[in-house]
């Protein structure tokens, strides 16, 4: 049986991204945003709400239990500041709380609390769905 740590993340989120296209939805506001004060522009690609979606479920899968900062700080990016040095911003905060929200109305993440940790987890049903999204492309 394969699991996601036997592929390659990239083959990976891109096909969990083709599916999630049927589960969840890109807000109108999405067009627009850019994703963190760190970048100049907005995502260039179309379906970069469903890339993103893929590979914060593979990040709950691999580190869960995982709050908003966290994810915020692993989808950071430096900003250009000219002749200054380089300065190192989180990502939009919106754009993952909305996808957290839109990936438990799905039921492949959940709430949790183990010890001090407190963060979303993947359900069975998140689980059985990267496991099978790998062993295809295994």
């Amino acid at each position: 049986m394969a699991s996601i740590y036997d592929v390659s993340a990239e083959k990976l989120i891109k096909k969990a991204a083709e599916e999630l296209k049927k589960d969840i939805k890109m807000p109108q506001w999405a067009k627009f945003v850019k994703t963190g004060a760190g970048k100049e522009r907005p995502p260039i690609e179309n379906d970069w709400w469903y890339m993103r979606a893929a590979s914060i479920l593979r990040k709950i899968y691999i580190n869960g239990p995982i709050g908003v900062e966290k994810l915020r700080k692993k989808y950071s990016s430096k900003k250009n500041m000219g002749h200054k040095p380089e300065r190192v911003y989180p990502g939009s905060g919106k754009i993952i709380r909305t996808i957290l929200q839109d990936l438990e109305k799905s039921g492949y993440i959940k709430f949790a609390e183990k010890k001090v940790h407190k963060g979303r987890i993947i359900t069975p049903k998140g689980k059985k769905f990267l496991d099978s999204l790998s062993k295809n492309l295994k």
